[in-house]
Parts: C-alpha cells; structure tokens; sequence
C-alpha cells in the first residue's frame, strides 16, 4: 500500500470500520443489478427490471437523508441497526414474491420498503471527518481511499450478483446482498470508539442540509450523473444478452470500475492546488463526453474498453464531490449532506435505468446507450450553470464547534471559510 495511504490507517480503529464498510457496501453494486438480472430471468421483462431497481432506488433516495439526519442527532448505533433488519426484510419478501410469481403491485411494495437501506459510505466518510478534521490532506487521501472501496465493491458485486443469479437461481445474487448488508452494518455500529458523537441539541436546528446553495448544486448535477451509471448497467445487461453471452454483462461493467477504480488509487496520492470547484467541473464534463463512444460499441469487446477509458473520470469526481460537500455544509449536518449526493445519485439511477429499461424493449440494447449519453449531457449542463456557487465563499454559520474556525495542522483555514 503506498505511504499516503498506510498513513491515513495509523488512527485506531480505522481498518476495523473502513472493512466493515467495504462488506456494508457491497449491496450498493449488487441490489440493483440484481434485481434486474433476478426479474429479466423469471419475466423477460426488461421494463418491469428497470421499473422496480428504480423504484428501490427512488425509495432510498426519499428515506436516506432522514435516516442520515437521525444519524446525525442520535449517532449510528442507534439508527442504521434497526433500518438495516427492515430494509432486510422488505428485500427478502421482494425475492420471494418474484419467485412465487406474485402480482407486480406486490414488488413494488417491497421494493419501496427497501428503500430503507442505511448509506453505510457515508456513514465511513463520517468517521473518517471527524478523525481527520481540519486535516486537508489527510482527508482528500482518506476520501480517495474509499472512493476505491467504491469501485472495488462495482468490481466485484455485479460479478457477484449477476454470476450467482445466472449459475443458481435467479434470487441467488440480491440474497446474498442482504447477507453482506446485514454483516457489514452490524459491524461497523459495533465499534463504537470512531463513531462521531452526536452533536448537542442546541446545536442542532431544524433545518435541512439542503439550504446550502453549494450543496444543491452538488446534488443536481450527481442526479444526472446517477442517470449515466442506472442506464449503463441496465443496457450493457441488455446489451450482453443480445450478443448471446449475459453473464459477460458482470465482467464488462467490473471494467467499467475498475478504470475508476485505478483512476481514485492515483488521485489519492496527488497533493492538487488551486479551486476544488474547478475540478470538479472538469470531471463532470469529462464524465459527459466520455459517454458518446458507447453509442459506437459493436461487440462486447470495444464496450468494454469503452466503458473502462469511461470509468477513469468518476472516482476523481466523486473524491472531488466529497471534499466540496465538506467545505459547504456544517458539521452538525455533515452526514446528511453527504447522503443528499448519494441520494441525487440514486435518483436519477432511477430514472436511468428505468429509461433504458424502456428504450431497450422498444429499440433495442444499442439504441439505450443514447440514454447515458443524454445524463451527461445534462450533469455537464447543470454544472455549468451552478459552478459559480461553489466558487463563493461559505460563510460561518451555525452548528459548529469553535476549532472549527482554528487553522488546521497544515497552516490553512478550515476549508468551510475559504473560497471551494
């Protein structure tokens, strides 16, 4: 492991819950892909898949900033463990549903009661914060680093999940998703000494992390973004199906990570100057353009080599994100505002992957990748016009501890009271 990274694991109890969350992670590559190989096998219906993945994607995406706001106030323990058995439940009742042959109304019932499944990047992102407050640099590593869990778990859970579902039986793979959610949720609100402390009462207010013009934008535009990796795995399904080797679909989006992957170990290790926004921006855009040669692909191959040459601006534009999440939410709230990112993300996951469900049983899988083509389009267009707010700079504002205000180990200021 290079030295930045080995550095960041000297604080105790660090390795304990960034491997937990790699195993509460898992279900976030593995759920939703699944369910759509899981229904595509018993229905052949790719509208029906599409429709369900984003109707759980929808539902995380109304309850996981108010799960994530009562992290906030009453601390992890007491919050993800109880979400997490009803978000277990409601998956479990949709896999068996699905296997009864149930009436659709059934699944979409559980599916929406899945939506209860806890954010658990966040929740690490979180303890990494506070041990790392006021550490610039530190943190940008930390955050690069499970950026990299990210895409490990998109390596390997599509593979996961699409291969047990194809060799076994097609519940197969979001089963054993549930199983990983449970385990890695237990285990990382059984460690008790990295969990943030709840902020006092009088510190905290009713109002929503939202409020941040910095952190709207941020949302907005991953919205879009969500709609670029919803449409890219229900179409490269799709996509392999049609080139008569579905399974293949697992192996060509693990590429897809991987690039990202490879792109967030480098990004971690580089020690960037000038405007975070700025690079933000730039990887967004780059994200956007990246889409338009799946539209050429031609044989699972050139997809693949696509996909990854893709897949080399999302992690640094998702490290990018979180450090600019930081800088323009308090501390009180900071949980919450990662989850909104999160949350724009699974949103237009939903939409994504619900358009290209449609446009694939209408015109076919290649015609789909028109789909992820547009979310760039519109992630790019969105940022465009919102760079300027994360340019501003953010002012002091309630909900913080005073050593929020002091100069960090590094010389600098907080990040919050500085231009992004």
């Amino acid at each position: 492991m290079p030295s930045s990274y080995h550095a960041i694991f000297a604080a105790p109890g660090s390795k304990g819950f960034s491997a937990a969350g790699l195993i509460g992670r898992m279900p976030l590559a593995m759920l939703g892909i699944g369910v759509v190989t899981m229904i595509s096998q018993l229905t052949g219906r790719y509208g029906l898949a599409g429709a369900l993945s984003a109707t759980l994607a929808m539902s995380a995406a109304v309850l996981g900033p108010w799960i994530s706001r009562l992290v906030d106030r009453h601390g992890q323990r007491r919050v993800l463990r109880p979400a997490t058995l009803i978000a277990a439940a409601a998956v479990v009742g949709l896999l068996v549903s699905a296997e009864q042959g149930a009436p659709d109304w059934t699944l979409f019932v559980f599916a929406t009661g899945a939506g209860c499944v806890p954010n658990v990047g966040s929740m690490v992102r979180a303890r990494w914060a506070a041990i790392y407050r006021g550490s610039a640099r530190e943190l940008h590593t930390a955050y690069s680093w499970e950026s990299i869990i990210d895409e490990m778990c998109f390596i390997f859970g599509p593979i996961i999940s699409i291969g047990l579902s194809t060799a076994l039986f097609p519940a197969a793979g979001p089963l054993l998703a549930v199983v990983f959610l449970v385990v890695g949720v237990l285990w990382l609100t059984a460690q008790r000494g990295t969990e943030p402390v709840p902020q006092p009462r009088e510190q905290q207010t009713g109002e929503s992390a939202l409020r941040s013009p910095g952190l709207r934008v941020l949302v907005l535009t991953f919205t879009a973004t969500g709609g670029i990796f919803g449409a890219v795995d229900v179409v490269t399904v799709a996509f392999a199906e049609e080139h008569g080797h579905k399974a293949a679909a697992s192996l060509v989006l693990a590429v897809y990570a991987l690039g990202s992957c490879l792109a967030g170990m480098v990004f971690g290790l580089l020690h960037l100057t000038g405007p975070a926004a700025r690079r933000w921006l730039v990887g967004v855009c780059v994200m956007a353009v990246s889409m338009i040669p799946l539209q050429l692909a031609g044989s699972l191959p050139f997809l693949a080599v696509a996909l990854f040459v893709a897949g080399l601006s999302v992690a640094p534009t998702m490290v990018t994100t979180m450090a600019l999440v930081e800088a323009h939410v308090p501390r009180t709230k900071l949980t919450e505002g990662m989850t909104w990112t999160s949350t724009g993300l699974a949103v237009g996951v939903a939409l994504g992957s619900s358009a290209a469900g449609w446009v694939v049983d209408a015109a076919g899988a290649r015609a789909g990748y028109a789909v992820p083509a547009a979310a760039g389009t519109a992630a790019a267009v969105v940022a465009l016009l919102g760079y300027r707010r994360l340019r501003e700079p953010v002012p002091i504002r309630g909900g913080r501890g005073a050593d929020d205000q002091k100069p960090d180990k590094h010389g600098d200021h907080d990040e919050r009271e500085r231009v992004a």
